[in-house]
């Protein structure tokens, strides 16, 4: 018997139960769509987190104070420190002997000390920053809750990345000043010119100097990149953070390619200032550091995804077997008359193996154009993005799916004996 006289029976047997074949099919339809759009979806969310990351600038490095971290000697903050919160600008945070239990602050004066040419000629500016989160903004009777309300200096602009595109950036001498994100621009001002208008904070007035061009939601944190108000940090600190220490400081180096050396000139500098002698009492670290860290879990969460998926792959193979038992048993009597008329065990086997493969194709290839369809829609806030690798593997694992389960109901029926088959009722 030919392979197309053996294809042309395990059709006609499939379509002998037509409501039983498309409920197969449809098991392994979700479990091959449920694969590729769940791939998708973790890949769609480390794209997203990949991106926020270079929103924040290749050249950037971040320095916050350390929870764990203070050991060594006692030492002050310095002029310009800051001091402790709700002490003026300048106040010295005084001088102390014996071993500190405390990490100390990050200060003014540690951010000016990293800009020197002599101790870390990588480095191209240094910004202080303070932050004060869901701060809410009123303009004329409209508020608008900010996520981020960051105080900070004119170089902080291009360390972070963040591209003015109407008005322009305050300089260090301006006042009560302030570029806003483009999400808040639209919820206070609307379609209106917001360069020039003043919106209040806490009952202080900030005059808008510059609208930031649109960078884009984190949907992974489901935060606003563009709600955020950024003014100078001696106003914002007067206003709304008080004089204590700071929350960052973001480095830029000169280069791309010597981030890891400007890395560890501020860490020697900071190490020096702070009388580290052990576990420092600050953390720095580089966009590259973290996209490594982001892109390994992001790994994992997406592997874990699809492995939850390939579980109703499983379930889908496991019906196709259930099914193809049921038609053995049902077609016991077909089988014996075929037998005696001369069909050989290959051709019996090959017929069952067929319609078990041909169910398990179907499904993967409707599973396929279901799993395509819904990546075209933003899942969770997450865009899916398809990863081609993921439909190879699901339409192939289905396959083998049909190969394998089908495998011991068709040699069930090749193993039937002619005169049982034809006793069966």
């Amino acid at each position: 018997m030919s392979p197309f006289e053996v294809l042309r029976f395990a059709l006609r047997g499939l379509g002998a139960n037509k409501m039983r074949s498309a409920l197969t099919t449809l098991g392994i339809l979700i479990g091959v769509g449920a694969v590729i759009l769940l791939v998708a979806v973790g890949n769609g969310s480390s794209e997203a987190i990949k991106k926020s990351i270079q929103r924040l600038g290749a050249n950037s490095i971040t320095i916050t104070k350390s929870t764990t971290g203070g050991g060594g000697g006692g030492g002050g903050g310095g002029v310009g420190g800051g001091g402790f919160r709700g002490g003026p600008p300048g106040m010295s945070t005084g001088q102390s002997s014996g071993p500190r239990t405390q990490a100390r602050d990050l200060t003014m004066a540690d951010a000016a000390a990293l800009v020197d040419e002599v101790n870390a000629p990588s480095v191209k500016s240094a910004s202080p920053v303070v932050n004060s989160s869901q701060v809410t903004a009123t303009y004329e009777g409209t508020s608008a809750t900010i996520d981020q309300f960051v105080g900070t200096t004119p170089s902080y602009f291009p360390a972070a990345n963040k591209v003015v595109q109407q008005g322009a950036v305050f300089s260090a001498d301006d006042g009560k000043v302030a570029v806003i994100g483009s999400s808040v621009a639209e919820e206070l001002f609307g379609r209106s010119n917001a360069v020039g208008q003043r919106l209040t904070v806490s009952g202080i007035r900030f005059t808008v100097v510059g609208v930031l061009k649109e960078s884009g939601s984190s949907s992974f944190a489901f935060t606003d990149a563009d709600s955020v108000v950024i003014a100078p940090i001696a106003a914002v600190r007067e206003t709304l953070t008080g004089y204590g220490g700071l929350d960052q400081i973001v480095v830029e180096a000169r280069d791309s390619d010597v981030v890891d050396a400007a890395q560890a000139e501020v860490t020697d500098i900071l190490n020096q200032r702070h009388d580290i002698t052990s576990t420092p009492d600050f953390q720095v670290t580089n966009q590259a550091s973290i996209q490594s860290a982001v892109t390994e879990s992001n790994r994992t969460f997406t592997v874990l995804l699809g492995a939850v998926a390939a579980i109703s792959l499983l379930v889908g193979g496991i019906g196709i077997t259930n099914i193809m038992l049921v038609t053995v048993t049902e077609r016991t009597r077909e089988i014996g008359i075929r037998k005696a008329i001369g069909a050989p065990r290959g051709a019996i086997l090959g017929q069952f193996i067929a319609e078990a493969t041909v169910l398990s194709l179907l499904g993967g290839v409707l599973g396929v154009v279901a799993g395509v369809i819904g990546s075209r829609f933003t899942i969770v806030g997450v865009k899916p993005v398809i990863v081609p690798s993921s439909i190879l593997l699901a339409l192939g694992v289905s396959v083998a799916i049909g190969l394998f389960f089908g495998s011991m109901p068709a040699g069930r029926a090749a193993k039937l004996r002619p005169i049982e088959a034809l006793r069966h009722e």
